[in-house]
């Protein structure tokens, strides 16, 4: 299996066991750079797949929250070859996605950013700033190693935009239940649903929806619409107050032990 068909696997596996997959967002390095490594670890038992935020000093598609934790990252010297020595280190029970800006991907060099974390472990990619008609050169570098590279859409993409991304995009489609940043809204709009199995209809990997998602019955109403939802702003707010990341994507999840202990 493929490091981008892992990704899938393990969002088609949550499935068939009745649940809705958890995608879990942490800003590499925050709080506390010295125990990334062993939190990263830990959330990877709990989440179907960990998605980690590669710090940026102008990450546009992000609120206030990840902001401030890409700040406090850089100011510890967290930086992405760091981060995939770090990821060497960990033997993580789910597939890991690296979310970056493009700049640090072009800084490092898209053929030895795409072996690098072929070899550390990581399966694929997130890009927000990188438009579709312009990711040739990375999905090309990621594809030689069997990487994905994961499209975003959003509720105001068109359905022209809409088949093309999905049609390029391997792992899963991320479809952002909001237009705006992330943490700046509820995921609870009206038409969600109807946009949600839209985007399931065009595409030929799971979709998992994301932005605005921070209390488990938000994960339940949009899991009735696709197989996955992503978790992000509040994640790493929880982090902030000193709750374990896994302890926090348990208690989403439904799981009574964990709701016993909030």
């Amino acid at each position: 299996m493929t490091p981008a068909q892992r990704i899938s696997a393990a969002i088609h596996a949550a499935t068939r066991e009745g649940r809705t997959a958890l995608v879990a967002f942490l800003t590499a390095g925050y709080p506390e750079r010295d125990r990334f490594a062993q939190q990263l670890s830990d959330l990877s038992e709990a989440a179907d797949v960990v998605e980690i935020g590669v710090p940026f000093s102008d990450p546009m598609a992000d609120g206030l929250t990840i902001q401030r934790a890409s700040q406090a990252a850089i100011a510890s010297g967290v930086n992405l070859g760091w981060i995939l020595d770090q990821i060497e280190t960990v033997d993580a029970k789910a597939p890991l996605v690296l979310m970056s800006y493009l700049n640090p991907l072009l800084a490092f060099g898209f053929e030895r950013l795409a072996q690098r974390a072929a070899a550390v472990g990581v399966a694929g990619f997130i890009v927000p700033d990188l438009p579709l008609d312009e990711g040739a050169a990375l999905a090309a570098a990621l594809a030689a190693h069997d990487l994905a590279l994961i499209q975003l859409v959003t509720p105001v993409t068109t359905e022209q935009r809409l088949a093309a991304a999905c049609a390029a995009s391997t792992g899963f489609v991320y479809a952002v239940t909001v237009t705006g940043i992330t943490g700046g809204g509820s995921a609870d709009r009206e038409d969600l649903g109807a946009y949600l199995e839209r985007v399931v209809a065009a595409s030929g990997v799971p979709v998992c929806a994301g932005f605005g998602v921070r209390e488990p019955e938000q994960v339940t109403r949009i899991g009735r619409h696709v197989p996955g939802v992503i978790v992000g702003s509040a994640l790493v707010e929880a982090m902030e107050r000193g709750q374990e990341p896994a302890d926090f994507i348990r208690w989403l999840s439904g799981d009574e032990q964990a709701r016993a202990l909030d």
